[in-house]
């Protein structure tokens, strides 16, 4: 009796775990909006990044202003980003010949996921949104790998 007690307990837990984690499916996708992020830059397809981001995603970092050295939080918006993916690389010149885009997945539970965007010269953390079946990047938050960029 106290086995299958036990038995029946480790099974509630295991379908638990695995009715929030994630699935193939929604790992490819989780990964597909970071690159569609990143590469919108890369290709000039200000599509590509529309396709990743949910229109009211926030973009934050630190800065540091020249006047007083002192930091403040620095916002970009959807709008702002996907007139960066027209213009930011049209001469082809931004990026090497085979950028850094690492994509790290760090948790996903239910329809939210963490993800590590590792790419050449910054660090982004993104929080991703699954809303209405599809995985959108609502928050971003980044560094330079040199925090001196700032």
């Amino acid at each position: 009796m106290k086995q299958s007690t036990i038995l029946t307990v480790s099974l509630f837990f295991l379908l638990t775990i695995y009715t929030q984690g994630q699935t193939k499916k929604d790992s490819l996708a989780i990964k597909q909006a970071a690159l569609d992020y990143i590469e919108s830059q890369h290709n000039v397809k200000p599509e590509q990044f529309e396709r990743s981001a949910h229109p009211r995603m926030v973009k934050r970092t630190f800065w540091k202003d020249k006047k007083t050295g002192k930091e403040y939080l620095r916002e970009t918006f959807t709008d702002a980003m996907i007139l960066l993916a027209e213009t930011y690389n049209k001469k082809g010149d931004k990026f090497p010949e085979n950028p850094k885009k690492e994509v790290v997945i760090l948790d996903v539970y239910g329809k939210t996921a963490s993800v590590k965007l590792i790419a050449d010269e910054w660090i982004d953390y993104m929080h991703i949104i699954k809303l209405n079946g599809k995985w959108q990047i609502v928050n971003v938050l980044w560094q330079f790998n040199e925090v001196k960029g700032h």
